[in-house]
């Protein structure tokens, strides 16, 4: 029999949390549909204005805030909202959040960036992407007839991406959950939390007042507090000054505080500053802890490392006097860009490596079975009442939309044979073997697998010199076994899967209607970037250097990716990242550390990393050893209250910047 993974402490602590209900319930109802509309109104523009502000989301308030709202409501009622309806509210919630055209807000911006101009990538940008024409640029309208192509095109791959995401990684978690039966030790992370707005409303319908039942609630509530409070110096007063003044104010520097400038002489090459977001440190007190020690690590050892290399003549680009944004990208050129590749291939063969130990120790517990035993575990048999489609049907749909996918792609390419080629390997072999791996080490161990760069490097050897066009094309090619938690915690919740195909269908116009109407509205208040959006401002630039760096590529001459790609260090990175796996492999290192470092040799911003482990760090000595392992309890819904809080004072600060900027001016 094959030998055993190893389980550390730290992920047995999330595993066989909670049991399979014996029941299975129908979710979708129209509590539902009017929480997803609620979210829609409501949270979506808060959510897109934060982004272009701090560069995050609203999180989980958007779900917190309905799933709390809709249950105080039906109190009110005297009706009791069943675990199912909370779990697809939930969901739906979330799922509402997306920003498809969100997107298109950076694409006008990438289209007279500095860094796209200067590396002739804006000149070649396809009209499905983007309008390079400053006229229509300057309007500041994506219902204009030039950005049709671009709006189309993101209409078409929200619906083939909801199919495809939700079909497949169902029939990828029927493998992994049915079939091999993996425990997916993370799943009841994200069902717990459900579950326990589940169990309140139990516990205040049956009167009870036991000081220690409603803890959840008052942890939360602590959370909240904490949110609104921090919210409203954070996020809200620059958003509210800059209705009202016409200039934000910022007492916490957004995104973070940069200091490169100032330890250019101790640390060049090196950047150095400190995010100011308290939601950061308590990001890493949810965090595992050795994930986060390992996070820290590798950023020590990088910012170590830059000093030296500098001094040895590999970071040659950077200057005395750099920022934070031009030292990473700077030594992204020099260095980073390769070394991060090979960290990501080492990875990527890590995650093989367990896979493949996977299906070794599953094939062997399955020779130790009775043949009745490995009757049961066929692809048709399912737990009954759990709302199953036939395996088929997930084949079928895979089928007909990667081909929908390549004939599109090819009609825009001019069948470009090379391109076609590379378009049949994504659709029919890598992104299901990919998928697969990505659903076993979901199920095992919690983590995913990335594999870098496989469209740069097919696109570049698939001898195309065309132009840019390539790399903006719809492409079948995604990673579906990362949402089989997903299904995972629906199962746990006693959900019936018909349930999430149902809201499927409806969510789809809603999102589309949603996105467009308010990425319209918030681009109309200000340009984008602009003094409104610190963190536009500050990191756009950045991004759309680190992707004209791939984008040169295929310009027919010598371009930055020529400089920047060198396999010595892609050799040197990959050898690192495996180095690292095996010595901690040696000493029995938790999991999450081997991660966690392998993250932060990847020249991860430290500025996030620092917050991130204070907080780690506040939370294991001093809160951890106070309140025992019940901590491990409490974080995560004081994390959820906190975004709750959070998202609250920042919809309310959108709320009055959007009715300062709809008032008319009479001049007298």
């Amino acid at each position: 029999m094959a030998k055993d993974l190893r389980e550390d402490k730290e992920l047995q602590m999330f595993r066989d949390q909670m049991l399979v209900p014996s029941k299975f319930e129908e979710g979708f109802s129209w509590t539902s549909l009017i929480g997803a509309l609620f979210v829609g109104l409501l949270m979506v523009p808060g959510a897109m204005y934060m982004q272009l502000l701090a560069g995050t989301g609203v999180g989980p308030a958007a779900q917190w805030v309905t799933v709390i709202l809709f249950i105080e409501v039906a109190r009110r009622a005297h009706k009791h909202l069943p675990r199912a309806e909370v779990f697809v509210l939930f969901y739906m919630a979330s799922a509402v959040m997306a920003e498809p055209f969100s997107g298109l807000i950076y694409n006008q911006f990438f289209a007279q960036s500095r860094a796209a101009i200067g590396q002739g990538v804006a000149q070649g940008l396809p009209i499905w992407y983007a309008p390079t024409d400053p006229d229509v640029l300057d309007q500041r309208n994506f219902f204009m007839i030039q950005w049709l192509p671009a709006v189309s095109l993101v209409v078409f791959q929200r619906l083939m991406g909801r199919l495809n995401s939700t079909v497949l990684s169902y029939g990828f978690f029927r493998i992994a959950s049915d079939i091999e039966k993996l425990p997916f030790p993370m799943a009841p992370v994200g069902a717990q939390g459900v579950m326990a707005l589940v169990e309140q409303q139990s516990e205040e319908g049956s009167k009870r007042k036991n000081v220690g039942d409603n803890w959840r609630w008052r942890v939360f509530s602590v959370g909240g507090v904490m949110g609104l409070s921090f919210g409203a110096i954070y996020m809200g007063l620059p958003a509210i000054s800059e209705a009202l003044l016409g200039r934000p104010i910022v007492i916490l520097p957004i995104p973070f505080v940069d200091w490169t400038d100032k330890t250019a002489d101790i640390l060049p090459a090196a950047a150095m500053g400190l995010s100011l977001n308290f939601g950061q440190m308590i990001i890493g007190m949810v965090m595992p802890f050795y994930a986060m020690v390992g996070s820290m690590a590798g950023v020590i050892v990088t910012l170590v490392a830059n000093p030296f290399l500098y001094r040895a003549g590999i970071l040659t680009s950077w200057e005395p006097g750099d920022d934070t944004v031009k030292t990473l990208f700077k030594n992204n050129i020099d260095f980073y860009f390769s070394f991060a590749i090979g960290i990501s291939i080492a990875l990527a063969l890590i995650g093989f490596y367990q896979v493949y130990k996977g299906v070794k120790k599953a094939r062997a517990k399955k020779m130790t079975r009775t043949h009745g035993q490995r009757d049961e575990e066929k692809f048709g048999g399912v737990p009954e009442g759990r709302g199953d489609i036939p395996g088929a049907y997930v084949l079928m749909v895979y089928i007909v939309t990667s081909l929908t996918y390549i004939l599109l792609s090819g009609w825009l390419m001019d069948w470009h044979s090379g391109v076609m080629v590379v378009l049949l390997f994504f659709a029919y072999l890598y992104t299901p073997l990919v998928s697969y791996v990505t659903a076993r080490l979901e199920g095992m161990v919690g983590e995913v697998v990335q594999i870098p760069f496989v469209r740069e490097a097919a696109f570049i050897l698939s001898g195309y010199t065309g132009g840019v066009r390539v790399w903006f094309l719809p492409l079948p090619l995604a990673d579906y076994g990362a949402r089989t938690r997903f299904w995972r915690q629906t199962e746990l919740t006693g959900t019936k899967f018909s349930s999430i195909w149902k809201a499927e269908v409806v969510l789809i116009p809603i999102v589309l209607l949603f996105a467009i109407f308010f990425a319209q509205f918030i681009w109309q208040l200000n340009p984008v970037p602009s003094p409104a959006y610190p963190f536009t401002e500050r990191m756009w630039e950045l991004q759309a250097a680190n992707q004209c760096i791939i984008f040169s590529s295929t310009l027919g001459r010598y371009s930055t990716f020529e400089q920047a790609f060198r396999p010595l260090y892609l050799f040197i990175g990959a050898s690192a990242g495996l180095l690292v796996f095996g010595i901690a492999g040696l000493f029995a290192a938790p999991t999450t550390l081997m991660y966690g470092l392998v993250r932060g040799l990847n020249q991860t911003l430290p500025h996030v990393v620092q917050t991130q482990f204070i907080g780690a760090m506040i939370g294991r000595f001093y809160f951890q050893r106070r309140f025992g392992l019940k901590w491990r309890q409490y974080i995560p819904v004081l994390a959820a209250g906190f975004s709750c809080g959070m998202g609250l004072i920042t919809v309310f600060a959108v709320g009055v910047n959007f009715l300062a900027k709809s008032v008319i001016k009479i001049p007298f």
